[in-house]
């Protein structure tokens, strides 16, 4: 796999300090050259997506989590570009409900993984619950701390059940979060995503890194790995999320149904 360097092998102690968030190494031409890469994968992954969505076996769960500003919602757009959207559905996990609430904090989750056919894309998801309810101080540390079996658990079901699973956690500097915070403020058409608890998160951001390195180290499996997606620019961040989805569902080795027999002699008035 191209974007094999940006895999978190299972067991591996994660320093994200030792991760470049501007690292280009997998495109030694240059920007240019990559846009035309990007548009190239952007086409195969139009037609490996018809492909499974005929086929109708197998299921794609696809994960994004980042800091505040991180790109996941330009990822979302950019990554799947041109495809059909009946095959993919996106869901993004906010502060949970009342309802949600007062079920375990994998229930509002599993309803939304994918069906056979199906790419499903999560816009943050199940470790909002050992990311901001650690920061926060939410729940108790011995409740958050066993979450991470929890969920290696819960993936090792959808992974037994035909799901492949492709986390990503796009990563960005400090540096880079505050001009694009700030572009929020001085663009008129960008103030809508800006809030004033916005600075608030951001003051908070070595404790975050220190939840993620948590996570990075203890959830990434051979089932379910993660890719530390170095972000600083969107262009490189749509490089390597494609590279890695398209490599993924080709080696699947899918195929068209077989049509119903007999077809060749119809001709229709």
């Amino acid at each position: 796999m191209k974007a094999e360097r940006y895999r978190i092998e299972p067991g591996t102690e994660v320093d994200l300090s030792s991760w470049d968030p501007a690292d280009h190494a997998m495109a030694p031409d240059g920007k240019e050259a990559a846009r035309k890469t990007i548009k190239q994968l952007n086409r195969r992954l139009t037609e490996l997506q018809e492909l499974m969505y005929a086929q109708g076996k197998h299921k794609v769960l696809m994960v994004l989590q980042a800091m505040d500003t991180g790109g996941k919602d330009g990822a979302i757009r950019k990554v799947f570009r041109g495809v059909n959207p009946q095959g993919v559905k996106v869901t993004g996990f906010k502060k949970p409900t009342g309802l949600e609430l007062a079920h375990d904090y994998l229930w509002r989750v599993h309803a939304h993984t994918p069906a056979r056919g199906e790419i499903a894309v999560f816009n943050r998801s199940h470790y909002e619950d050992v990311l901001v309810v650690r920061v926060h101080d939410l729940v108790p540390p011995e409740v958050w701390s066993r979450r991470y079996e929890h969920i290696n658990a819960f993936e090792k079901l959808l992974a037994d059940e035909g799901t492949t699973i492709l986390k990503f956690y796009l990563h960005i500097s400090k540096q880079d979060q505050k001009e694009r915070l700030q572009a929020r403020i001085d663009e008129p058409d960008k103030n809508w995503k800006f809030a004033k608890g916005d600075l608030a998160e951001r003051a908070l951001w070595d404790n975050y890194m220190e939840a993620f390195e948590a996570v990075l180290s203890r959830t990434s499996t051979d089932h379910s790995p993660w890719f530390i997606v170095p972000a600083n620019a969107k262009w490189y961040r749509d490089l390597v999320i494609l590279e890695v989805l398209v490599e993924t569902l080709e080696h699947l080795q899918m195929r068209y149904p077989e049509p119903e027999e007999g077809l060749q002699d119809i001709i229709i008035d």
